[in-house]
């Protein structure tokens, strides 16, 4: 049983679970959204995705973007994913992030989107 992300409580009054697939897809989104630091026992865990938001835009900015979060993903969630592919736009107030991956326990292919207001 894996722990849904955010965490929740289901009709049943107790801690909403999710299966395994959408288990990796919220720790993809955990490592995405979550600025290093912010974490108090992981210093180092997330991919500063919304620190690079604000910066001025740029193809250079823009592959480095990628590379940095596709790096991150690969340290923190290695073991349970490939990363074969990330994919990050901004328009207008919203960041969205295209991640392509397989998933090492069945080798199934996924692509999962994932959007946040700035």
């Amino acid at each position: 049983m894996n722990i849904d992300f955010p965490f929740q409580i289901d009709s049943r009054g107790r801690m909403a679970a999710t299966t395994d697939d959408e288990h990796i897809r919220d720790l993809i989104e955990q490592v995405l959204f979550t600025s290093p630091g912010e974490r108090v026992n992981r210093p180092t865990f997330g991919s500063g995705l919304m620190q690079l938001v604000f910066a001025p835009n740029s193809d250079t900015l823009a592959a480095a973007t990628q590379l940095s979060v596709q790096g991150s993903l690969q340290q923190w969630l290695g073991d349970l994913i490939v990363v074969e592919g990330v994919d990050v736009t901004s328009e207008e107030s919203t960041l969205q992030v295209v991640v392509r991956y397989v998933v090492r326990r069945n080798q199934q292919r996924q692509v999962s989107q994932f959007q946040r207001a700035v």
